[in-house]
């Protein structure tokens, strides 16, 4: 709980998670250490070439925490509007991003600049990524996986099976 209120701390972690790998479950794992209550929201509309549906990567995630042993509980929630108006939709005070590489850092810098004219209330928090995931992005994850690699070091297994399973079916 916050010192100044009663209130819980509530954090949200955004992004399109297409799919959620190490690095996402590892930032989402630490965050959810940080504040009382995380909330994972999977943007149901970004402007990226996507292999799941939002409901199928916010079902991926609960499927990668419960793999994973997630000793806490983090809630997963789909959301369509700006980053800003979901937080509020939750009453979020924090909002979570990891950083992997210095062009990470450039665009986040930048979104965490807007996100506070946006809403100045939402405090930005970024997480450097652990290092043996920072290399990893889902959309190299994804490439990998369409050219046949295996992608079991980079995503937890119910992940890699879904990823499998759609790049196998005649639709993908």
């Amino acid at each position: 709980m916050s010192a100044q209120t009663s209130r819980p701390v509530i954090g949200i972690y955004p992004g399109s998670f297409d799919p959620p790998t190490l690095g996402h479950v590892d930032i989402a794992l630490r965050a959810a250490r940080i504040v009382d209550k995380l909330v994972i929201g999977v943007f149901s509309r970004p402007s990226k070439s996507l292999l799941f549906t939002a409901e199928e990567r916010a079902a991926l995630w609960k499927q990668s925490l419960q793999f994973m042993n997630a000793p806490v509980e983090i809630e997963i929630q789909t959301f369509d509007c700006l980053t800003t108006e979901f937080a509020r939709q939750v009453e979020a005070t924090v909002l979570v991003r990891g950083l992997r590489t210095v062009t990470d850092f450039e665009v986040e810098f930048q979104q965490a600049h807007m996100y506070r004219r946006l809403a100045p209330e939402i405090e930005v928090l970024l997480l450097v990524t652990d290092l043996p995931h920072m290399f990893i992005s889902a959309s190299l994850v994804k490439e990998v996986a369409k050219l046949g690699a295996r992608v079991e070091e980079f995503v937890t297994k119910p992940v890699a099976d879904a990823i499998r399973a759609k790049l196998s079916s005649p639709s993908v």
